[in-house]
């Protein structure tokens, strides 16, 4: 405890590594703020049938995301969605289209442009949601919710310039957060929202487990150290690697080229075991609201209304047998895509590089290739049992809905992985501080960036 006590002193001592935590915690306020402000025109205390839909369906995963904006119909209330929706178009389409190809070659220049493709095609995926999400208020609050008089073509205009205001001023915060601040801009807001909902959440669970005769206090604590047993268990996940050993070759006085063990900054190849992140179970996720969404349609049809009863139910074994399933394929999808063995086997190649007992190129590239093949595999099962966990706990032990949503999935992961990358960031700042200690004979100076 005294170790990280001291860590703690040594991090605020750092006069760089201070002002950019105090400007991200500031930006973290601002953003907060935003999310509870609610459109004008609409009558705050008259969002309850808007939190209840909140409750399932697409709306929960919007919700998680905004941090609870979207069911407080606030001026955040698309958050930073409609950028995670364009960077995930940009990506995909960056396999098929061949301007973009060349621009992901193009080093920081094609970064640019790429960010700015981005933007734009978030403000036009902005411009398509905010009109659906006011005519979603307007059909699903009463009309006492509504100012008189005031729901009109001039309050649509109004309120979508908001919202797309919203966005891009969320986008916009996200972005000085990764420049100015510690950690990426846009997952810290993704996981302050998420935290956000956790006290309320947790608060709920303790009431109905003491008020209820429910299991008591003991049950809290059982489920407490199940919560951090699940938090370790994503932390190895997100954490673990495969190394693949790496050599390089290095020129002699002689002229003639030797192998060198310790000729590189960085011996080995670090193959993620769950390089695909959250993605997948994003992506099986918006999957699974169309079910229920089509079958919805058909509403006098018995088979319809069963198939919606199955997919409208996150907890149900149907909905997660199906859920795990396209967690795995997505998983292996995704990873093809962000993981270019081929690429990789020709930069090592470039470099001088080689892995003992495979011919530099091709070969080098087929051999990471089933390497990788061989460990998404576990990784997916590992990722699938996390995404259905919340399920299991509210199933076997009664945890209500709000909080058994923590035990895994989406929030969970996204929760631990920009922590383990804030934390490393501020790490990379105490040991160049130690550095220039040891340089300048343990004098404290101003870190340089």
């Amino acid at each position: 405890m005294k170790k990280f006590i001291d860590s703690l002193v040594n991090v605020w001592k750092i006069e760089e590594l201070r002002s950019k935590i105090t400007f991200t915690l500031l930006i973290l306020l601002a953003y907060r703020f935003g999310a509870q402000v609610t459109l004008p025109g609409i009558d705050a205390t008259q969002l309850g049938n808007l939190t209840n839909q909140t409750d399932e369906g697409i709306g929960w995963l919007i919700n998680v995301f905004t941090g609870g904006a979207f069911s407080q119909a606030s001026v955040f209330a698309l958050g930073i969605m409609p950028y995670i929706s364009a960077s995930i178009v940009v990506q995909l389409m960056g396999i098929a289209v061949p301007y973009l190809q060349k621009l992901q070659k193009d080093g920081e220049s094609g970064r640019k442009k790429i960010n700015q493709i981005t933007r734009w095609l978030t403000i036009l995926i902005t411009l398509v949601q905010a009109p659906g999400y006011i005519y979603n208020l307007n059909s699903t609050l009463p009309s006492e919710a509504f100012v008189p008089e005031f729901f009109s073509f001039f309050f649509l205009s109004i309120s979508v310039l908001i919202l797309v205001t919203g966005t891009i001023f969320a986008m916009w915060l996200g972005e000085k957060i990764t420049d100015k601040g510690i950690g990426n801009g846009i997952s810290l807001l993704i996981m302050v929202g998420i935290i956000a909902r956790m006290p309320q959440s947790f608060i709920q669970e303790v009431t109905s487990r003491t008020t209820q005769a429910n299991g008591g206090v003991m049950m809290i604590v059982l489920e407490l150290i199940l919560w951090f047993i699940v938090i370790i268990a994503c932390i190895l996940l997100v954490m673990a690697m495969r190394k693949v050993p790496v050599q390089y070759a290095r020129r002699t006085v002689s002229g003639e080229f030797e192998e060198d063990s310790m000729g590189g900054s960085r011996q080995f190849i670090p193959l993620k075991l769950n390089a695909s992140g959250v993605m997948p179970i994003i992506f099986a996720q918006a999957i699974m609201f169309i079910p229920a969404a089509v079958s919805g349609l058909a509403k006098e049809s018995d088979t319809a209304q069963s198939l919606a009863g199955m997919f409208n139910d996150p907890f149900g074994l149907v909905y997660n047998i199906v859920f795990a399933l396209l967690i795995i394929i997505f998983t292996y999808f995704y990873t093809a895509i962000t993981v270019p063995t081929n690429k990789m086997a020709d930069d090592l190649k470039r470099s001088g590089g080689f892995i003992p007992g495979f011919r530099p190129g091709v070969e080098t590239g087929d051999y990471l290739d089933k390497i990788m093949s061989l460990i998404t595999f576990p990784g997916s099962l590992f990722l699938a049992l996390i995404a259905v966990l919340p399920a299991v706990v509210v199933s076997l032990l009664g945890v209500q809905g709000a909080w058994g949503y923590f035990y895994g999935g989406t929030s969970l992961l996204i929760m631990v992985g920009v922590a383990i990358d804030t934390i490393q960031q501020i790490n990379s700042y105490l040991l160049n501080k130690h550095y220039d200690g040891l340089m300048k004979s343990g004098k404290n100076r101003k870190a340089v960036a």
